[in-house]
């Protein structure tokens, strides 16, 4: 494996080197403006399956095609409507994926086997530098044991990866935290698979109505084909049992399951910790800044996991704006554990 530090500058000799490892069948680990990523050429059956051993991925779920221009949109898709055509111009490139028409350029495997195919266009500039120089879309999921937390820096990542990719860039930390927003276009309605950093009301802004996938906050059927990653199986959890809780009196749930529990870590808001009952507490930022919440949460997800404690118990945000995507992602943590 080898390792190539792109914290303050990108490197031209070294990313040459990335590109050709990729285009010839290689896997790499990239970072992105959301979260990092294993990445290998989105035409390639061969490459694509390289990420999914390395994950541990059921091939039933699909990845998403990158791409570094709109022109590579074009020649992935068809039928592209004047809705779409709005979303890819307000919010490409950026933490938005869109599901479209597949024109069978993107290879069998990563759209598992689906008639449609997600296209994001990411706005960091070393991946989307990376994808211009390999000239093809990458496919680019989560850098992550399949199940586990999503890595937003590179030594969140490196150990359980290290030995399962070709070579391996660090970007520094990624400016999001959780993963692009997933939209597909129904009747005419774009409708949100994924919540994350664009949000409903970002969306409303450009189209006006938008409606919500009924499966945000409960886990399809393995039996039943989806579109989007992160809609089917166990997601974003630690080892250790997770409880999430939202609403009103939370400081009261928190210390009476910190009471009815031995051995538990608090992973909550900046203006709680002097009102928590413990010593094992990860701030996660203001309860007022959902935009720091969003990029350490997947950290002090792992962070958590470290202690081997009993039970993590989670501070919920509200469900609206930002915080939809954050609790959908903590939501899949605590496997429906809610309180």
């Amino acid at each position: 494996m080898e390792y190539f530090d792109w914290t303050k500058e990108i490197n031209e000799t070294e990313i040459n080197k990335v590109a050709d490892i990729i285009k010839s069948g290689g896997i790499a680990l990239v970072p992105t403006e959301t979260v990092y990523g294993i990445a290998a050429s989105a035409i390639s059956d061969e490459a694509c399956k390289k990420i999914f051993i390395a994950k541990g991925r059921e091939q039933d779920n699909p990845l998403i095609a990158h791409v570094s221009s709109k022109e590579m949109i074009k020649s992935l898709t068809k039928n592209i409507s004047e809705i779409e055509k709005k979303l890819i111009e307000a919010f490409m490139p950026g933490p938005f994926t869109i599901i479209l028409e597949n024109n069978n350029v993107i290879c069998n495997t990563a759209s598992a086997g689906g008639n449609t195919i997600g296209v994001r266009m990411p706005s960091n500039r070393i991946i989307n530098e990376l994808i211009s120089k390999c000239n093809i879309p990458l496919a680019i999921p989560s850098a992550n044991v399949s199940g586990k937390p999503s890595g937003t820096c590179i030594e969140d990542v490196l150990e359980e990866l290290k030995d399962k990719v070709d070579c391996v860039i660090n970007g520094g930390k990624c400016q999001i935290g959780i993963e692009s927003t997933v939209v597909k276009v129904i009747n005419g309605v774009p409708t949100i698979l994924r919540p994350g950093f664009v949000t409903k009301e970002d969306i409303q802004k450009v189209v006006g109505k938008v409606a919500l996938s009924d499966n945000l906050f409960k886990t399809v059927d393995n039996n039943e084909k989806v579109e989007s990653p992160g809609m089917k199986y166990k997601h974003y959890a630690p080892k250790t049992k997770c409880v999430l809780v939202e609403g009103e009196n939370q400081i009261e749930k928190i210390n009476k399951l910190i009471s009815e529990n031995e051995n538990v870590c608090v992973i909550g808001f900046s203006e709680d910790i002097k009102y928590i009952n413990t010593d094992k507490y990860i701030d996660i930022g203001s309860k007022q800044n959902l935009n720091e919440i969003a990029k350490n949460i997947f950290s002090a997800l792992r962070e958590a996991d470290k202690k081997n404690t009993k039970l993590i118990i989670i501070q919920g945000t509200k469900r609206d704006g930002l915080g939809l995507g954050i609790m959908n992602r903590l939501i899949r943590a605590c496997e429906n554990n809610v309180i």
